[in-house]
């Protein structure tokens, strides 16, 4: 199967293909911007190889990925457009670049073609859409319609959200003062973009940072900071992306039993 994005999200949807037993091909751009880079495949883009949760992960080179797969790892591939998909011919493809609209992804890409959250119409763009956003209808499977208009909040982790997301005050290459998984206190100078300061907002632990490669735009999510201070959560796949990412799973295995693809014994 094959994913566009290899984010936190994209992350727990592999993870959750994988252990199903799928060959898992994952497609992103040069420089990409995931900031939970502990939790997210695409930091092999960066380092070569990167380890989720026990399962690990290789940037490859063009037919390279076949390998990958074979050595039962997941491939991760720079391929912005996801032209991978002629020669791969995957069974399922999975939209999850989470870039609130469809950048090029196909009902025909796939014998299953899904996408996480908004910016697709099941039934016409996909096959099926799997809402993203926090509350009772998340991970819900929609084969009819779209998911939730994305709101701008992020979701509240310890009664803070909004001002737990720390963005780029101007344009600029950033520089980073700590590293994911340290503790920062409130006023901290934790990143410097260009010459302008990016301070902690409260007591916590910095979740993810962006690479200090990516060359960021005003308001661009640089980095996080978790309030409850618990290092442990920087190395564990959230309760969103496990939720996103077996609903994608789901989703694919009941399309795919309808149209013969997969077959279920029961009892």
């Amino acid at each position: 199967m094959l994913i566009r994005g290899a984010g936190d999200l994209a992350t727990g949807a592999a993870l959750a293909f994988h252990a199903a037993g799928f060959g898992v091909l994952m497609t992103e751009i040069e420089q990409p911007t995931a900031i939970r880079l502990t939790v997210s495949f695409a930091a092999a883009v960066y380092r070569g190889t990167c380890l989720v949760e026990g399962v690990s992960a290789e940037r490859c080179e063009d037919l390279g990925w076949r390998p990958v797969l074979e050595r039962g790892a997941v491939a991760v591939l720079v391929d912005p457009p996801a032209g991978v998909v002629t020669e791969a011919a995957p069974l399922v493809v999975l939209d999850a670049i989470m870039a609130k609209r469809n950048l090029g992804t196909r009902r025909v890409d796939g014998a299953v073609v899904i996408a996480l959250g908004p910016g697709f119409h099941a039934g016409r763009d996909v096959d099926a859409v799997i809402e993203t956003a926090r509350g009772h209808g998340l991970g819900r499977i929609i084969r009819d319609g779209c998911a939730q208009a994305d709101t701008g909040t992020p979701g509240e982790i310890a009664g803070r959200t909004t001002e737990r997301v720390l963005r780029a005050p101007r344009d600029g290459v950033v520089t980073p003062l700590r590293e994911i998984g340290d503790l920062v206190e409130a006023g901290e100078v934790i990143f410097r973009v260009a010459d302008a300061e990016v301070r902690a907002p409260f007591r916590g632990c910095l979740r993810g940072a962006i690479s200090p490669r990516v060359t960021v735009t005003r308001g661009m999510k640089i980095g996080d900071v978790d309030p409850r201070a618990d290092t442990a959560y920087v190395h564990a796949v959230s309760d969103k992306a496990r939720a996103v990412g077996r609903a994608a799973l789901e989703a694919a295995l009941v399309i795919g039993r309808e149209r013969g693809l997969f077959r279920v014994r029961r009892g």
